[in-house]
């Protein structure tokens, strides 16, 4: 039974970002840097490799860029969008959707995980989450 993977790759643009503050705000990023967080990733690039079940993602903003490679289904280290490092889950939640629940290798926190998702219509969505705050961002092909 083999199932298509969806194509995750290319390079995306924001096209809307809800709750971005708020999630920084849950996770007690201080105001100052919460805004520069805000403002820099309000018009984020994303390049995204694909190699099967491996993903490649680079966000890019004007202040950092992040680079994460991980395959669905095999653990991995990583940082929290705060920027702690954490080991992260990968999983297929549904045939277009990778959901992960990130563990804070050190220290505490709030539980934090995130998703990507391709929509019918070509958009990826991701959701980030810290405890109940929820910020959805969604993302248009190049």
């Amino acid at each position: 039974m083999d199932r298509k993977i969806p194509d995750f790759s290319g390079t995306w643009k924001m096209k809307s970002s809800e709750n971005f503050e708020e999630l920084l705000k849950a996770l007690g990023v201080n105001v100052m840097l919460r805004k520069i967080a805000v403002a820099a990733a309000s018009k984020p690039s994303v390049e995204i490799t694909q190699d099967g079940e491996t993903l490649s993602i680079k966000t890019s903003t004007s202040v950092r860029t992040t680079h994460v490679t991980f395959t669905v289904g095999e653990e991995f280290s990583e940082t929290t969008v705060d920027g702690r490092p954490c080991t992260s889950f990968p999983r297929w939640e549904t045939d277009s959707k990778i959901s992960c629940e990130q563990t804070l290798q050190k220290g505490e926190g709030p539980k934090t995980a995130w998703t990507r998702e391709l929509t019918n219509d070509g958009e990826l969505i991701l959701t980030m989450t810290a405890d109940d705050v929820v910020c959805t961002r969604v993302y248009i092909r190049e």
